[in-house]
């Protein structure tokens, strides 16, 4: 299994009026942990796009544990584990960085499709590869 961590400290743009984060930029944290964890693998969505291939959202989870506020500095933790199956599931906990506290956790999963026909394909050699690579690194460390 892939692990990235990410920090990211909170906008008072990503408050309510509440004062929390607003729930739906989970969605956007999910989306900055995805993007820095497939960058740290050597496979930014730009090099994928490159390619042929698009990665859309098909489904998304998300569990409220805790609330977040403006000016908390955030980790998204990112894991993934090699799937060659055409739909690939990223799991996520966000926690807060000073207690650790578990604010949300959650999943989205996405589906390889071929940027010219929009079909759904299998992962594509170069993303197999490089997810193999960092699996085989992550044991050796």
């Amino acid at each position: 299994m892939i692990v990235h961590r990410h920090e990211i400290r909170v906008r008072y743009a990503d408050t309510d009026k509440m004062q929390f984060v607003y729930n739906g930029k989970y969605l956007e944290y999910f989306e900055v942990g995805r993007t820095e964890l497939l960058r740290s693998l050597g496979l930014p969505y730009s090099e994928v796009e490159k390619r042929g291939y698009q990665l859309p959202l098909v489904e998304a989870n998300i569990k409220y544990k805790s609330a977040a506020f403006y000016d908390d500095l955030l980790i998204i933790e990112s894991s993934y584990q090699l799937e060659t199956t055409p739909i690939i599931q990223i799991n996520y906990t966000i926690y807060r960085k000073e207690t650790m506290e578990i604010i949300a956790e959650g999943f989205t999963k996405h589906i390889f499709i071929k940027e010219e026909t929009k079909k759904a394909v299998r992962p594509p050699e170069f993303y197999i590869q490089a997810i193999q690579n960092a699996e085989e690194n992550a044991r050796e460390n």
